[in-house]
């Protein structure tokens, strides 16, 4: 769903852990994406982040717990799917870690891994690896 401006907007979640952080593959795709969505009308970012997590990987996102991560974009004209918008926050969950249906892996990534995500994931990872927090 789009924002305001118009500029198609995803909320994801950030889980990192032993320096690598948690990624998803969609069923007939070979990137792999940070886990979350779009937003459906009239939801924050902790409602969706909270309906997302729990339609691809049965976890309970814990909203209180969520922190602004950072906004990452790519802008008009790029050749992945330019613009593009991705909220991005870390926050507690309960639960294993399980795919739904329309995930077909999961998998924790190190920065080395970076060309394996789309072009916006990757701004993710730079940032991820520039503070120290991947490895």
């Amino acid at each position: 769903m789009a924002n305001g401006n118009g500029v198609p907007e995803k909320v994801a979640w950030v889980l990192v852990r032993d320096d690598a952080v948690l990624v998803t593959r969609s069923h007939g795709r070979d990137r792999f994406y940070l886990p979350g969505g779009h937003r459906e009308p009239g939801e924050s970012d902790g409602e969706t982040l909270v309906r997302e997590i729990d339609e691809e990987l049965r976890a309970v996102i814990d909203p209180g717990s969520m922190v602004h991560v950072g906004t990452f974009e790519i802008g008009e004209g790029h050749p992945e799917h330019g613009p593009f918008r991705m909220i991005c926050y870390t926050a507690d969950h309960r639960g294993e870690l399980t795919p739904s249906r329309e995930i077909a892996e999961k998998a924790w990534f190190r920065y080395a891994d970076r060309d394996r995500v789309s072009v916006i994931d990757g701004l993710v990872f730079d940032a991820l690896y520039e503070a120290g927090r991947l490895s």
